[in-house]
């Protein structure tokens, strides 16, 4: 079994309205060792509580993506100034977003986000920064999002053939789209640097409530030998460190 780590993605947890010194002493406390998508101008806090920043936005845009070429020298741009305060503040992976198809084939998409996050890989590979391009559903809440399968990601990685260009697995996204969860993960785990959870249907607590069963996927994940970041991503009711709390005990839990 591996020993991955358990993160949070801030922008779920912190909707309630809780202070963001009191979610992130109390994610510490519990035992996070991470927090994604988190306001830049909460780095510092989320370091003076042992939480390394996970992951960050590597570009501006999810809808205009990578996929297009008239956004490739904004986004190139983007991502190198990303890459750069990623190092500085040892911040290991930027998300990175296809776009929505509007007219743009598969293969077309695939050609051109090869090409740009092909410029960027090496100055990411020097920086110890992983690119990590989202898997999401284009069903329920990316209406004609081009990234929402997993063959087209691992055929974006394999084009670009670089360490630093992986996929965010996000499988309450793959859930809608895919199914399949373990075995996907099973043989295409190389390609995966960075893993989110949500449940389904409501992308609510991954719990006995949801149809996806967390403790196998948890097994599954812990069996490639993974030692990055599960980060959970769902939405919250009630109070959200309690949320936290057994989101992270059911994940420990499993993989005893």
């Amino acid at each position: 079994m591996s020993s991955f780590r358990q993160a949070f993605s801030w922008w779920a947890f912190s909707a309630s309205g809780i202070d963001p010194e009191t979610l992130l002493a109390g994610a510490a406390k519990i035992g996070y060792q991470g927090v994604d998508l988190i306001d830049e101008a909460l780095w510092p806090l989320a370091a003076r509580h042992g939480l390394t920043v996970s992951a960050i936005m590597g570009h501006g845009t999810l809808n205009d993506g990578i996929n297009r070429p008239e956004n490739a020298e904004r986004i190139e741009a983007e991502l190198r100034v990303n890459i750069v305060k990623a190092k500085k503040a040892n911040i290991p992976a930027l998300v990175c977003f296809s776009g929505v198809r509007d007219g743009i084939s598969d293969e077309a998409g695939l050609a051109q986000s090869a090409t740009l996050l092909a410029k960027v890989a090496d100055t990411a590979a020097d920086a110890g920064v992983t690119l990590i391009v989202e898997l999401l559903n284009s069903k329920v809440d990316h209406i004609g999002y081009q990234c929402d399968r997993t063959a087209w990601a691992v055929e974006l990685c394999r084009r670009v053939n670089s360490p630093a260009v992986k996929i965010l697995y996000d499988i309450y996204h793959m859930q809608i789209m895919e199914g399949d969860i373990i075995r996907t993960i099973e043989q295409n785990h190389p390609f995966f640097a960075y893993y989110h959870t949500a449940g389904n249907p409501g992308r609510g607590q991954p719990d006995h409530t949801q149809e996806i069963y967390y403790p196998a996927i948890y097994r599954a994940i812990a069996r490639t030998g993974y030692s990055g970041f599960i980060s959970h991503e769902f939405c919250v009711k009630g109070d959200p460190l309690k949320a936290l709390q057994s989101a992270f005990h059911d994940c420990t839990e499993a993989i005893k």
